[in-house]
């Protein structure tokens, strides 16, 4: 039968195979139901590749990272009617690439949420709140490596702070295997599922209520309707809420698959009661049938201005507010977003496009509009009615969810498409793709949202996973089953998603009302690896049975970037000839790249009087390395890509040139990863030298040195003979400071370790000094012969930034005398960097470096080094 006619029929008998596959004999039926399908829609060869790729990139004006090959390689491509939309979409995928972060060798990719590295982020920046949007957008990626990565870090590394934050990990790790499945990877995660859940009960799990409690502030959420009634408007106080509980039971259910996964039936039943339990216990005190809404419940007794909300009652039962009808928040939606409620409930959504309630132009709101504490900040952190992507995400999420799955007629597809929409256009600022924390519902405006170098571009959203999953259809199942539900709105003429890696099949789905516009025919198409596998005339839900992989399967080599250093340790080491102000070596050996001018992460030449410059990376230890990646800026003017550049590694005591290399692109490009491949050679240095293009100079976001991730990385030591260097429980050498900042510990200036950005904070500064100048003095204890200080200079762009100038000191006996001979590289100081002073050589037992500050900023350094020669 063709599929140009009777195609919804097909599908139903198709449906119907697949079904009678799963019942009995699973391999031989599975096989005959396949077969069946074939002959009902016409296993029809196709191009592996339904959309041009390089014509969709080249479609989008926004580019910040044009790195073409890495989009091809890596994200699934998208096409509609609806321009917004696309770009919004590859918009996100471009973000992402932002706030993707190598950490190191041991713990691989993770993902910043703020563009800097904020003080109560985790070990690299990370924070768990977004962590579940996140692993859903990254799940997406061909390769898997990233994503895996990333779920492993909250376990496996040292400060990755799991529980920081309410988040569902366990359920975002399913969501991961269900698209790129690997038992053994799931598998080896189940002790530390099983461990990081019992820290929620231990921690905040309620027995005799049977809910876990949560603070408005820990669930990514201060300054809301309910922690404004309580003493700690900003915090809240502890109350059981509808998003750690829903959280909790989703995770409880992943942690159940993944015991099944490992044949551990015991703990797949444990955990399913608990999920049980905790549903049951939800929908029984969470939620008000007179106001048809899921509530926060108090856990204490809180006073505030004379009003009691009393333990146990939900947002206005009791408190000054009391009996008031609304108190709705956006929050209430979230056990939707995995499936949790029951029928029945469904009642709640009458509000959601209701503009009295939720409904904005910029919306959802935080808060219902007509709520006695609704307002609007122009200030951070205030959800109390500003628009919120991170509950607009999980809103879209549960709606989808509520669509499909549950009979009901209070919302529909229609309100899908048009809150994506709205969250699309809210997704701006002037004519540019842009998002921050929170934007003002009613103009979409992020004016205090997004502080500099701080949340422009925020990773604390969902937007992929609402098109691939939600818009398009694709709905990852546990099974081989392959299903489609589309949201997209009827009047569609067209849309395509093409080359999603789904369970080792690159997948296509395919809509074309007449079938002139991608050629596979007319009506909706599944096309896996290549052959189209199902059909149907009418926009619709579309099952089949996944067909066996056609090639081998993706694996993932284990590799590691041996450049990075973001552990402080000595090594990897990067330097330059020549650095211009206010960039810094630091930042091409912190695992992230992006090439904004505004806000920087780069180094550059500018200012460079010669016509060549270099960047050595200094690994400490022999690294064997195949590959260099250097992404170069290119900001159209005075920082361009090198006209060309070598490679050279360390060998004899001499600089040899990389030999073979297999460059991608030919020619130094800007705004993208320029990959050089050569036979695997062991070096400890490397270097890359660049000549420069005409006037203009070279610059660099990330210097990367790739080899064999089974290899032996365990971190180079430090090199012998600092003499500030102070090791536990040793009284000298000592340090000391005309002053030190109240937010800095001086202890820190010569504990070893050397961090240049604000997270984690290890630096002495004297940021607040009434001082125009301030020294740093190192006590050895003993009088010591020195000739070389190394000082890590610590800038923050703001209140403390690279010094003027510093000089030398050492105590003779009875007075402070300048070093002799100074000779300083850089000439002048730079932040972000190591500054070296070499001076003939003296006796003391006391030396210091006083600092002349810069303006209204004041000095600081991570570390300072003594050296005898």
């Amino acid at each position: 039968m063709s599929c140009k006619t009777g195609c919804v029929a097909s599908t139903r008998d198709a449906e119907r195979a697949v079904r009678n596959a799963a019942a009995g004999s699973r391999s031989r039926r599975a096989t005959a139901a396949f077969a069946l399908l074939l002959a009902l829609v016409g296993a029809q060869p196709a191009d592996a590749q339904v959309l041009d790729k390089q014509a969709l990139l080249d479609r989008q004006t926004f580019w910040d990272n044009r790195d073409w090959d890495w989009y091809k390689a890596q994200i699934p491509f998208f096409d509609s009617p609806d321009e917004a939309i696309n770009t919004t979409y590859y918009y996100r995928w471009e973000l992402l690439t932002k706030h993707m972060t190598y950490g190191s060798p041991a713990s691989g990719y993770t993902f910043t949420e703020f563009i800097d590295r904020p003080p109560w982020s985790g070990t690299y920046g990370a924070i768990s709140c977004p962590a579940g949007h996140q692993l859903y957008e990254a799940r997406w990626l061909r390769d898997p490596r990233v994503p895996r990565d990333f779920a492993r870090y909250w376990f496996e590394t040292p400060g990755a702070q799991p529980r920081r934050y309410s988040t569902w990990l366990a359920d975002a790790l399913w969501a991961l295997h269900r698209v790129h499945p690997d038992r053994g990877f799931a598998v080896g995660l189940l002790p530390a599922l099983k461990l990081n859940y019992e820290g929620w009960e231990r921690e905040r799990f309620t027995p005799e209520v049977g809910l876990f409690w949560q603070t408005g502030h820990d669930d990514g959420m201060e300054t809301n309707i309910n922690s404004r009634q309580t003493k700690d408007w900003f915090r809240g106080a502890p109350g059981y809420r509808p998003t750690l509980n829903s959280y909790l039971w989703a995770d409880a259910h992943a942690i159940a698959r993944v015991a099944e996964l490992a044949g551990d039936q015991a703990a797949a039943d444990l955990y399913r009661a608990k999920a049980n339990a905790l549903k049951g216990t939800m929908q029984r005190l969470l939620w008000d049938p007179k106001r048809a809404f899921f509530f926060p419940m108090a856990k204490n007794d809180e006073v505030k201005d004379g009003h009691v909300v009393k333990a146990g009652s939900l947002t206005y039962q009791t408190g000054e507010f009391a009996g008031n009808p609304h108190g709705r928040e956006e929050i209430g939606f979230v056990p939707w977003q995995f499936g949790l409620p029951d029928a029945g409930y469904e009642s709640a959504w009458k509000c959601l496009m209701d503009r009295n309630a939720f409904l904005s132009d910029f919306g959802p709101t935080t808060t219902e509009r007509r709520d006695p504490l609704f307002a609007i900040s122009k200030y951070c952190c205030v959800w109390s009615g500003q628009s919120w992507p991170y509950a607009t995400t999980q809103t879209l999420q549960a709606l989808a969810n509520l669509v499909r799955d549950t009979p009901q007629k209070v919302v529909s597809k229609a309100d899908y498409f048009k809150l994506l929409s709205i969250y699309t256009r809210t997704q701006r600022k002037g004519d540019r793709p842009y998002i921050a924390e929170a934007a003002n519902p009613d103009t979409g405006s992020w004016d205090g949202h997004d502080t500099y170098n701080h949340s422009e571009h925020y990773f604390h959203s969902g937007y992929v996973d609402l098109v691939i999953n939600g818009l398009v259809g694709l709905r990852p199942r546990d099974d081989d089953v392959l299903e489609v539900d589309p949201l997209a709105p009827e009047d569609w003429a067209y849309f395509a998603l093409d080359d999603v890696m789904y369970k080792g099949r690159a997948l296509s789905v395919v809509w074309d009302r007449d079938g002139s516009r991608y050629r596979l025919g007319a009506g909706l198409h599944l096309v896996v690896d290549g052959k189209t596998v199902a059909s149907r005339t009418r926009l619709g839900k579309l099952v089949a049975a996944l067909p066996a992989a056609s090639g081998p399967r993706l694996e993932t080599t284990p590799r590691a970037n041996f450049a990075v250093n973001n552990d402080g340790g000595y090594f990897p080491r990067a330097t330059a000839s020549h650095t211009g102000r206010g960039t810094s070596v630091g930042k091409l050996v912190d695992g992230v790249f992006w090439y904004h001018r505004s806000p920087p992460n780069r180094w550059t030449s500018a200012g460079s009087n010669s016509n060549r410059d270099e960047v050595e990376i200094n690994f400490g230890v022999e690294r064997a390395i195949d590959e260099v990646k250097l992404y170069f800026l290119d900001d159209d003017g005075a920082i361009k890509p090198p006209k060309s550049y070598e490679l050279l590694y360390w060998k004899d005591a001499a600089w040899h040139a990389i030999p073979a290399q297999n460059r991608t692109p030919a020619a130094p490009t800007g705004r993208r990863a320029n990959v050089a491949k050569f036979d695997a050679l062991k070096t400890s240095k490397i270097l890359a030298r660049f000549e420069h293009d005409g006037a203009a100079r070279t610059g660099l976001s990330e210097f990367e040195a790739w080899g064999d991730g089974t290899q032996t990385i365990a971190p180079a030591p430090p090199p012998r003979g600092n003499l500030a260097y102070k090791g536990d429980k040793q009284p000298f050498p000592r340090v000391s400071a005309s002053f030190t900042s109240m937010f800095d510990d001086i202890a820190r200036a010569n504990d070893g370790v050397v961090n240049f950005s604000p997270n984690p904070p290890n630096r002495w500064t004297s940021f607040g000094s009434p001082h125009k100048t301030d020294w740093l003095e190192v006590d050895f204890g003993a009088r010591r012969s020195v000739a070389r200080v190394e000082l890590a200079i610590f800038d923050d762009g703001g209140g403390v930034r690279a010094p003027i100038a510093y000089n030398v000191e050492y105590w003779d006996g009875t007075a402070w005398r300048d070093a002799p001979g100074q000779a300083k590289l850089p000439a002048e100081p730079v932040g972000g960097q190591y500054n070296e002073v070499r001076f003939d050589r003296i006796a003391a037992s006391k030396l210091r470096v006083v600092f002349t500050h810069r303006g209204e900023s004041r000095s600081g350094i991570s570390e300072i080094l003594v050296w005898s020669r």
